[in-house]
């Protein structure tokens, strides 16, 4: 079944830091549409058990399909390790993009990335998604990993470039820059408001890896395939929808996409 082009992309995350993503998205798809749903009553997943993320999931994923969806990109990797797979059976005809499994690909097509590292949340580091997806490809990878459960609060706090940031940054990487990885991949959607600093840390003797820009450029691709683009000239206007409060969430996704954000709704 080929879905309507004209109609929206989703986009959910526990909270705000999928607009990361949603930024990605919308840099590598101007034409469309997108409704942004942010689970804010229920966050962090990260904290919570796989089975529970993936009822989060469900319900994130037929609430952004009740509003037309024609396809979803869970931004966020605890939901992307937990999920994808069991949303997949049980939404056959739904186009259904995670953040992990873009960058895993695009890596293992470039064998100069030998030695990759991972940084994320504890869950997302402990749940071992990239180290198996990337193992799964390549055995002869060396990865390490490291959970900065801080860098979330930081980033929310918009502390960007601060002192605090510096410490926080020097404690949890100061292992992986000994380790002199390839490549690093910010695992967590909220990382990539740091990648200044973290590149900055390592001298840029790393490639940095931000799974947005990929997921949002698998996306393109994977519209594509299903001649699912939206090719009128008319595109509606972006939707954010939230589970608590509007406000808050308004105030630091301004701070993510450096614009003003007037239409969010709680749901």
């Amino acid at each position: 079944m080929i879905p309507n082009s004209k109609n929206p992309i989703g986009i959910f995350d526990s909270g705000v830091g999928g607009l990361t993503v949603f930024k990605e998205v919308k840099k590598a798809l101007p034409n469309e549409s997108l409704i942004y749903l942010g689970d804010t009553a229920r966050v962090p997943y990260g904290t919570k058990s796989a089975a529970v993320v993936t009822k989060y999931s469900l319900t994130n994923v037929n609430m952004l399909l009740s509003m037309g969806a024609k396809a979803v990109v869970i931004a966020c990797n605890t939901a992307s390790a937990a999920a994808v797979s069991y949303l997949e059976k049980v939404f056959p005809n739904c186009m259904i993009i995670g953040v992990i499994e873009p960058v895993v690909e695009y890596l293992l097509q470039h064998p100069e990335f030998r030695k990759i590292a991972v940084i994320g949340t504890n869950t997302t580091v402990a749940s071992k998604a990239y180290q198996n997806a990337l193992k799964r490809g390549s055995a002869g990878l060396e990865i390490v990993a490291k959970g900065c459960p801080l860098f979330v609060p930081l980033v929310e706090e918009g502390l960007f470039r601060s002192k605090i940031t510096e410490l926080t940054v020097d404690m949890y990487l100061s292992g992986i820059r000994r380790e002199k990885p390839d490549a690093l991949i910010l695992g967590c959607t909220h990382y990539p408001m740091l990648k200044e600093i973290i590149s900055d840390y390592f001298g840029g003797t790393v490639r940095i890896f931000d799974t947005g820009y990929f997921t949002a450029r698998k996306l393109a691709s994977v519209l594509a395939e299903k001649h699912a683009e939206n090719r009128s000239l008319r595109v509606d206007r972006d939707s954010f929808f939230v589970t608590d409060d509007a406000d808050s969430f308004r105030r630091t996704a301004e701070l993510f996409l450096g614009q003003e954000v007037i239409n969010v709704s709680r749901v």
